[in-house]
């Protein structure tokens, strides 16, 4: 089945997106939109997570919005029903702030993770949910690329939280039949994610210094690797998902099977962009602490069930990108 084809799916279908002021949720609101759904966007607007009204100007009359918290159960309760597919977006994703502070990831996580399914097994046990989980969840990579059966081990209170609301999707689908597919997010860079901050996000805040003229620190020789993602090709996989009816059920890596090293990432960002520059700089001893080494995942098998896989190269993703938060920059920085 062609693409276009599989994702008229979700013409005239009410959709709810959590977290739908965020970085994916905004792109992906963007995209249903013009696939023909009917879109509200629940947000708490959370310091430094990136929800941004502007993120939706496109779009800013057609869809409807929710502030509020995943943590309200009344709110939830009311948004739920007769939602015809669910997408959860929202969550604490601050790395270093679950360092410093556990219970916001356990809280809004895990909590609010188990408050969603609940509502939606007691008022619309009908929807189709969609979780999007990171990569993280794996811990450092016992063997590349990294695959969906790879022994678990998550370094981190967000990565573990992440991996529990996983756990608990999948538990309601087996459990309850309140279907769901959970995704495993890698590292996704493009428009409309928040700029004000380098605390996630590494190759938008590369983006961000080459803009402002300014110098990109690459940490030991450059040669640690990962899989850049593209957001429209994240928010493809995302669609492609769940408008998949063999994906229910199942966990997916998101990711790029051609992954690029800090220092390719430093030199396309200067080169692209025309500005900045780059150097070498020692790791700190926070920064090696934390360093889970070298990542690339294994997206055999949402090729395989899904049809999908990234075509968006690093140098056209980080030129559009530049393009937008250049034109945009008052919006973000």
């Amino acid at each position: 089945m062609e693409k276009q084809d599989k994702l008229s799916c979700f013409c005239e279908k009410d959709i709810l997106i959590t977290g739908g002021l965020g970085f994916i949720g905004s792109n992906l609101a963007i995209n249903l939109v013009g696939l023909g759904a009917r879109v509200t966007l629940l947000d708490a607007m959370i310091d430094d997570h990136g929800g941004n009204l502007f993120n939706i100007e496109p779009v800013k009359d057609k869809v409807l919005i929710n502030f509020s918290d995943v943590r309200d159960e009344n709110s939830i309760k009311y948004l739920v029903r007769d939602r015809d597919y669910i997408f959860h977006l929202a969550g604490q994703n601050d790395h270093v702030l679950s360092l410093m502070n556990p219970f916001p990831d356990i809280d809004i996580n895990i909590k609010g993770a188990a408050i969603l399914l609940e509502a939606c097994r007691r008022y619309n046990p009908k929807a189709r949910l969609i979780y999007t989980g990171t990569r993280g969840e794996y811990g450092p990579a016992a063997k590349l690329p990294v695959s969906e059966d790879t022994p678990i081990n998550p370094k981190g209170i967000y990565e573990l939280s992440s991996l529990t609301a996983q756990r608990l999707f999948q538990i309601y689908h087996n459990n309850h039949s309140v279907k769901s597919i959970t995704l495993r997010l890698t590292n996704i860079y493009g428009e409309r994610a928040q700029m004000r901050h380098n605390r996630f996000g590494v190759a938008n805040w590369f983006i961000r210094l080459a803009i402002d003229n300014e110098t990109i620190k690459v940490f030991g020789d450059g040669s640690l690797i990962r899989d850049f993602l593209a957001i429209d090709d994240t928010v493809e996989a995302i669609l492609m998902c769940a408008a998949t009816e063999e994906a229910y059920g199942e966990v997916f890596n998101v990711g790029n099977d051609k992954p690029s090293s800090f220092l390719e990432l430093a030199k396309t960002v200067v080169e692209v962009a025309k500005s900045g520059r780059w150097e070498f700089a020692p790791f700190t001893p926070e920064r090696a602490a934390q360093e889970p080494g070298d990542f690339y995942s294994d997206i055999s098998k949402i090729k395989r069930i899904v049809g999908w896989e990234p075509r968006c190269d690093l140098a056209e993703g980080i030129l559009k990108t530049v393009a937008y938060y250049r034109q945009n920059k008052a919006h973000y920085w």
